[in-house]
């Protein structure tokens, strides 16, 4: 079920840190209609950090109603209380997502043991499809290639979000885990065509927030063998990866949605404005890979 290019999306807000939900509604939609093959709702670049619970619960219904059944929705419900976490798989579960997103929790810095009772408590609350995300930059704590094998074992952990940036971790876990299918997703855009040929299945996304029919045309080419294709894709596509990673997330991906019309630009502090040095990378990128005139 998932699979291909599917997009990590923004959050849109007004000038004053209110959500826009009739623009989240317009964006979402487009996502679809350019050839999105999933999206995630309220992750690390929908700001979920800043949301309320209301807020989160919110833009995940919200996000179902407007998709219709069209392509899948995996809801974001990562938090470093186990407790939350389940209340958002839940959630999730009731308003009709197609699966979960689970982030290792953070700050609280769990040992593997901890890990693993986590995602197993969490995995065994719904009967959802739960997607593993792996982000140790964020969450300081690496899940280890073993306690993912162990976690694989409950039939409803099926796949991983490995944003590690280490092309290693892709093969050692397909040969870690053989009992089952196991979906593994890159969550780096700059290394998507990388992970892919080390055995990936899709990318959970940041760059296809701007440009989703250009990163579902890219998988599209892997998947019917066409490589040369997919690395022209990644390459003009390269420095726009980079840029969307000069600030925090999302920051740049806002700004860049927002000289493209997509969205407003606004996100809640501690996120700040881009710098106007940030601003000039991502326009010469977005410019440079054909995406703004």
């Amino acid at each position: 079920m998932f699979k291909g290019s599917i997009t990590a999306l923004i959050t849109p807000m007004n000038d004053d840190g209110s959500l826009d939900f009739s623009g989240f509604g317009r964006f979402v939609d487009w996502q679809v209609t350019e050839g999105s093959s999933g999206v995630v709702p309220v992750g690390t670049t929908g700001e979920s950090p800043t949301l309320t619970h209301e807020e989160h619960a919110r833009i995940v219904e919200y996000t179902v109603q407007v998709v219709a059944g069209r392509i899948p929705v995996i809801a974001g419900a990562g938090s470093n209380s186990t407790a939350e976490a389940v209340g958002m798989a839940r959630h999730a579960k009731s308003v009709g997502a197609d699966g979960v997103l689970v982030v290792a929790p953070y700050y609280n810095k769990p040992t593997q043991e901890g890990l693993y009772r986590h995602f197993m408590t969490v995995a065994d609350a719904t009967d959802l499809p739960l997607i593993i995300y792996n982000i140790p930059g964020r969450s300081v704590v690496d899940i280890s290639v073993e306690t993912m094998a162990r976690m694989a074992q409950h039939a409803r952990i099926v796949g991983v979000k490995d944003a590690t940036a280490n092309l290693l971790r892709p093969l050692q876990v397909r040969r870690a885990i053989r009992h089952k299918p196991f979906t593994q997703l890159s969550g780096e855009d700059g290394t998507v065509v990388s992970f892919l040929a080390a055995g990936g299945e899709g990318c959970i996304s940041v760059t296809s927030n701007i440009a989703p029919r250009l990163c579902a045309e890219l998988h599209r080419a892997w998947q019917d063998g066409r490589v040369a294709d997919a690395m022209a894709i990644q390459d003009r596509l390269s420095a726009v990866h980079d840029a969307l990673f000069c600030e925090s997330n999302p920051g740049p991906v806002k700004y860049a949605a927002s000289l493209l019309g997509l969205a407003g630009e606004t996100c809640r502090l501690p996120l700040a404005p881009l710098a106007e040095d940030s601003r000039m990378r991502v326009r010469e990128a977005l410019t440079g890979a054909g995406l703004l005139n």
